[in-house]
């Protein structure tokens, strides 16, 4: 009789949302409290593997407080001004950086244009989704020259560890980390204990090297980062590549930075030859029309320390299909209807009976308070069939009693309107505070309430 010798296949179930750990299925996560979320993976870990690289690991020893001296962070400069104003100012050396976005987007154009720039630092780019010879082709697209890159096409760890062992790169870029897999677990490539073991090996790597790593990561149809929730808890940065495909602008957003401010965003376009950087994104997101139409005003709003204008576009036509629509691209639609609700409580416009259409030019999203001045004067104008000045712009919150808010980097906001060519901002009376009026060239107007503003625009 022939008996087989076969180890127990040990299996566990996993939180594909937070990463929690169960021996077995459960309806309800008890760590997130999200439902139907577990997953079974086979795992099975051998006593004789490594994690990583440990060449140089030192043991950690406890150093009092007062002990432990404060020095400037030296970071690696990307060549790219938006990247490194969303990174705090550049690369820090040891950190894990995770870029995640739609497919399609310019992630692994983003990172091989940075690779390509960063002349005088051997790179490493290990791809597990792309052959060298698109790599090759992607690169002639963009460009740019870098002797001293590296392409590696390989999603096993230990062998990217050798070769990092023999090239000893100065920057790894890693694309992407749903590819990689270990042998100290037997679940496939992209799972989430595979996600969560290749990406702890990598971190091990960048903190006992010093030597930055990248990370591109795949996104959900919800539009968060595949895998484990604590795959964003593990790394250093996450940032966000966005845009919308029909339109060739990409935002890049921090998202976590422990290097660095959270409120950054960089601005690029693409195009033929790889992605521009977008120095004034005012003057993008600004139409260049002719004349005035109704319907349409401009805000001044802030983004991390930028300040820039952006074009405000309404619709109001009278509800011709039963129900009246309520539609808002680019802005939250709960605020939206938050102003409309202001606007009949307070000011007596009857919208009840209106369909409201709202759009933010340029294709991206807004999250400024500032611009709910704009928003209500562009619902005003549609609504009266009155254009607006093309010369003039708005930056103020409103409150829910009617009150026009103050917001704060009022001074970036209007330097960037005078410098633009505008005439007239209007802002919070509230934000007249420590204002020197008699420094801007351009016409400062204060109002407090909203019938201050229609009166103002309207007479």
């Amino acid at each position: 009789m022939y008996f087989c010798n076969m180890a127990k296949t040990k299996t566990t179930y996993f939180c594909q949302n937070c990463g929690y750990q169960s021996s077995k299925w459960l309806g309800k996560c008890p760590e997130c409290g999200e439902w139907d979320t577990f997953v079974e993976e086979i795992v099975s870990k051998a006593d004789d593997k490594k994690h990583g690289v440990k060449k140089g690991e030192r043991k950690a020893v406890p150093v009092a407080i007062g002990e432990i001296s404060v020095q400037k962070e030296e970071r690696i400069d990307c060549r790219s001004v938006e990247l490194n104003r969303v990174l705090g100012g550049g690369l820090v050396p040891g950190s894990v950086v995770l870029i995640g976005g739609e497919p399609g987007i310019g992630k692994s154009t983003l990172l091989l244009q940075a690779a390509l720039g960063m002349t005088g630092k051997r790179l490493l780019y290990v791809s597990g989704e792309e052959s060298r010879q698109q790599i090759k082709m992607r690169a002639d697209r963009i460009g740019g020259k870098n002797e001293q890159c590296y392409i590696l096409n390989e999603t096993f760890t230990t062998d990217i560890f050798k070769q990092i062992e023999i090239l000893q790169p100065e920057v790894l870029i890693v694309d992407s980390i749903q590819t990689l897999y270990t042998d100290t677990l037997d679940s496939s490539p992209g799972s989430i204990s595979q996600i969560r073991e290749t990406a702890a090996e990598l971190m091990r790597f960048a903190k006992s090297t010093q030597v930055p790593v990248f990370l591109i990561g795949h996104i959900t149809k919800e539009g968060s980062l595949a895998g484990p929730k604590v795959l964003e808890h593990m790394v250093d940065t996450v940032l966000h590549f966005e845009g919308d495909q029909h339109y060739g602008f990409r935002i890049l957003r921090s998202v976590k930075n422990r290097f660095g401010s959270t409120s950054e965003l960089g601005i690029f376009e693409m195009q033929s030859g790889g992605l521009r950087e977008v120095s004034n994104p005012s003057e993008i997101l600004l139409s260049q029309r002719e004349e005035s139409a109704s319907g349409v005003s401009i805000a001044a709003m802030i983004e991390g320390q930028r300040a820039m204008l952006i074009e405000t576009q309404a619709l109001v036509t009278p509800a011709a299909y039963g129900n009246p629509q309520r539609s808002a691209t680019g802005f939250d639609l709960r605020r939206m209807n938050m102003l409309l609700a202001i606007l009949e409580k307070r000011s007596g416009f009857k919208l009840g009976n209106k369909d409201v259409f709202l759009n933010i030019a340029g294709g991206i999203r807004v999250d400024d308070p500032a611009i709910d001045l704009a928003v209500l004067a562009a619902i005003l104008s549609s609504l009266e069939d009155i254009a607006l000045s093309l010369r003039v712009c708005f930056s103020a919150e409103v409150g829910l009693s009617g009150e026009i808010r103050a917001v704060g980097h009022i001074e970036n906001r209007i330097l960037e309107a005078e410098k633009l060519g505008f005439e007239q901002i209007i802002i919070s009376k509230f934000s007249m505070k420590g204002l020197d009026v008699n420094r801007y060239k351009i016409k400062i107007t204060a109002v407090s309430k909203i019938e201050e503003m229609i009166t103002e625009l309207f007479g």
